[in-house]
């Protein structure tokens, strides 16, 4: 039987994908992992790709989504990131975005995007 966490995090990525697509992305990739981090889902539009880390919640909690993704995680999802990157020689920009989805007890998901929630900057060792 799966736990509720897994249950919110499965469901707030299927409503993030959703959103996605609704606003005119494309998803690349979802769950890709490498031993230094995972990135949720990896959208493009146009020249850009996004990497997005998804936070799934109950209205009912004590935090916000986005308070879940603090410096460690950051560090992650930018090594994830840059591992893609080279794998997919991609050379063109990039943006991190935090996407918060509320679960109702209905089903019903609220879904908000943070575009450029945080960046690789020029101190992470091996930059963007």
């Amino acid at each position: 039987m799966i736990d509720q966490s897994r249950k919110n995090g499965w469901l707030g990525e299927i409503a993030a994908a959703r959103y996605l697509r609704q606003q005119g992305y494309t998803i690349a990739g979802a769950n890709y992992r490498t031993r230094q981090g995972e990135v949720d889902i990896i959208a493009r539009r146009r020249d850009m790709l996004v990497f997005c880390e998804v936070k799934a919640r109950s209205p009912h909690g004590t935090s916000l989504p986005r308070e879940a993704v603090g410096p460690a995680k950051q560090r992650r999802v930018i090594a994830a990131a840059l591992h893609y990157m080279r794998r997919c020689n991609w050379k063109g920009p990039v943006r991190f975005d935090v996407i918060e989805v509320l679960l109702g007890p209905d089903g019903a998901a609220d879904v908000h995007c943070i575009e450029n929630a945080f960046t690789a900057d020029a101190s992470y060792p091996f930059g963007v």
